[in-house]
């Protein structure tokens, strides 16, 4: 039986799950560095450059935290972010083998092309025979509905 690639509200759900959880994550830490600020409440002028700096600064850690969570959870032996695992999609290479973290960091920075293109990039998933967006096709990856990894045929035949 062949496992079925992960169709495009499926990730969209999963994507909301993840959305929130970094939401909350991002969040927390906006609050610590928030409170880190008050004490420069203060300094008149330089207040505003100062928060500014924060700003780009936190702008700056939600990207890199976005990048290690997306990156490093599809590279895990997991294969996915949490809400692919709640959803049950797993990422694989072309033959259905586990990405590498560098594959990963190249599919998440993809996906900003996926999205600064009117999100055709992503929209590409429901419309393409193996259910891949911009990002996927970048990378070479692949996105199936199951919860088992291992449960992917990694034959070159398959994917002919």
């Amino acid at each position: 039986m062949m496992v079925p690639n992960g169709g495009f509200w499926w990730r969209v759900l999963a994507y909301i799950i993840d959305a929130i959880i970094l939401s909350i994550v991002g969040s927390i830490l906006g609050r610590i560095v928030g409170f880190s600020m008050m004490p420069m409440s203060g300094m008149g002028a330089n207040a505003n450059l100062f928060a500014s700096g924060a700003m780009f600064g936190v702008f700056g850690l939600s990207v890199v935290l976005n990048w290690i969570y997306f990156a490093g959870m599809e590279s895990s032996k997991f294969q996915g972010t949490v809400g692919k695992l709640a959803i049950g999609l797993v990422v694989t290479d072309m033959h259905g083998d586990r990405i590498s973290f560098m594959r990963a960091t190249g599919r998440y920075f993809a996906k900003i092309l996926s999205g600064i293109i009117l999100s055709i990039g992503f929209i590409m998933v429901a419309f393409t025979q193996r259910k891949q967006g911009l990002h996927d096709l970048i990378a070479s990856t692949l996105v199936y509905k199951t919860r088992d990894p291992g449960a992917v045929i990694s034959e070159e035949s398959v994917f002919a």
